[in-house]
């Protein structure tokens, strides 16, 4: 009976969490420096998507400034805190975070690049997302290097990071030191993190892999779960515990760097979702997944929210 109310409860706040998000985003889109009703924005939706627009700039306002906002926060939210969690798990570290291998500095070096000395790997208005995502890359790459000269550990894992980490960091550090002033807000901002300026063509790639990595880890739930008791105790039950670090790092690192690099640095979702939820859910990833992701996604648009509208 004790433990059936255990899961009840489980699925419980994993229901809340989705109720809660779902609210704050039809009231985040609703705010902004033109306050709308409910009625008026779900209104100005159904129009748009019936093609009977009747407020070109309310439609503008609603559709195409509010709207994606909301959904790429929300995506953001689901799958930093899903990365969060992976982490937490893998490397046995309640401090661990999807910025941990070095993700973050390598995705604001090669932003910092574009903006201040304007050497890109692409060209166009998508410049500074490529370099991003590329250079946010090459730590998980350096860190799988690494783990493989050596005998794979967490510690080895969070050591390799922050080295990549600080020698990025440095490196960023030198470009802003010589920047032009002007590029310096670009720059800030960038590092700040915020979901306000994206746009709808944007939206696919930032879903797309964050529903795969989503999908992908809690498919191998179950493995994480053995993985997190640590790594003698995983190989005497069978498991290969190299390679399971190994994709359960990939996999984070495509999530995070698809998000930061259209949204920039936001840390703080991927380190809190995931403790809060384990208050409620216990540890078990089956269930720690999806309520973190639901967490996440609400906890970001509620930053949003209250971090002001347009």
């Amino acid at each position: 009976m004790e433990n059936r109310r255990f899961q009840l409860r489980k699925w419980a706040f994993i229901a809340i969490c989705l109720v809660v998000a779902a609210v704050v985003a039809a009231v985040a889109v609703t705010r902004g420096a033109y306050d709308l009703s409910v009625v008026d924005v779900y209104t100005i939706i159904w129009d748009h998507i019936t093609g009977n627009i009747k407020n070109q700039d309310m439609d503008y306002i609603v559709v195409t400034l509010r709207l994606p906002r909301v959904v790429v926060a929300i995506i953001a939210g689901a799958a930093l805190a899903v990365a969060g969690v992976v982490m937490q798990s893998t490397l046995l570290n309640p401090l661990a975070e999807p910025y941990t291998t070095g993700i973050s500095s390598g995705a604001s070096f090669g932003a910092t690049m574009a903006m201040t000395l304007g050497l890109t790997i692409a060209t166009g208005k998508y410049a500074i997302v490529v370099n991003a995502f590329v250079f946010s890359l090459i730590p998980m790459f350096t860190i799988l290097t690494v783990s493989r000269l050596r005998k794979s550990s967490p510690t080895t894992m969070i050591m390799a990071g922050i080295a990549v980490m600080y020698v990025f960091n440095a490196c960023t550090t030198v470009m802003m030191l010589w920047a032009d002033p002007s590029d310096m807000d670009a720059v800030y901002e960038w590092q700040v993190g915020s979901v306000a300026k994206n746009k709808w063509n944007e939206i696919p790639l930032m879903c797309g892999v964050t529903a795969a990595g989503l999908i992908a880890m809690q498919l191998l739930s179950r493995k994480l779960n053995v993985l997190s008791t640590g790594g003698d105790s995983a190989r005497a039950l069978g498991m290969n515990v190299n390679q399971m670090r190994m994709v359960n790092l990939l996999v984070v690192s495509l999530m995070t760097a698809a998000i930061v690099s259209f949204t920039g640095l936001i840390g703080f979702v991927g380190l809190v979702a995931p403790h809060i939820s384990r208050m409620f859910v216990g540890p078990d990833n089956r269930y720690l997944i999806p309520a973190s992701a639901a967490l996440g996604a609400a906890l970001l648009v509620c930053a949003d929210l209250l971090g002001g509208r347009s």
